[in-house]
């Protein structure tokens, strides 16, 4: 796959996941500055990780879920809360996920990626997401 049929595919794995008006605002709102940063995560995350089938979107939101709690990414956890909705994780999912990052990364980090997934949720719930 060439680095345009790997934008390409990112660039649909992306507004699969994240919603495509999210995606393409996103995408708007580059400016020379950080297009060039749009751009890799686009081709490389969404396409080339993304794109990859071993995992399933579902499986892919999971683990995002835990890596963005471990790392108190709140902003990008939002984000991949409504992402894993739309990809079949279930709150009791997202919740367990939760809990078990509170074991492994500390009960404090797990506390905020509560209160976050909680406003994510109802956000995703009621159509009240900030695009």
């Amino acid at each position: 796959m060439d680095s345009n049929e790997r934008f390409e595919k990112g660039f649909e794995n992306r507004k699969e996941v994240l919603g495509a008006e999210h995606v393409e605002k996103s995408w708007a709102a580059a400016d020379d500055f950080n297009r060039p940063m749009q751009k890799l995560v686009t081709e490389y995350c969404w396409g080339e990780i993304w794109g990859d089938e071993t995992l399933s979107f579902k499986t892919r939101s999971i683990v995002n879920l835990a890596m963005l709690t471990a790392m108190s990414q709140h902003h990008e956890l939002a984000v991949h809360v409504k992402g894993a909705l739309r990809n079949g994780v279930t709150k009791q999912e997202i919740r367990a996920v939760l809990m078990q990052a509170s074991v492994y990364c500390g009960a404090p980090l797990a506390l905020a990626a509560f209160r976050v997934a909680g406003d994510a949720i109802k956000a995703y719930e009621t159509g009240h997401e900030k695009k």
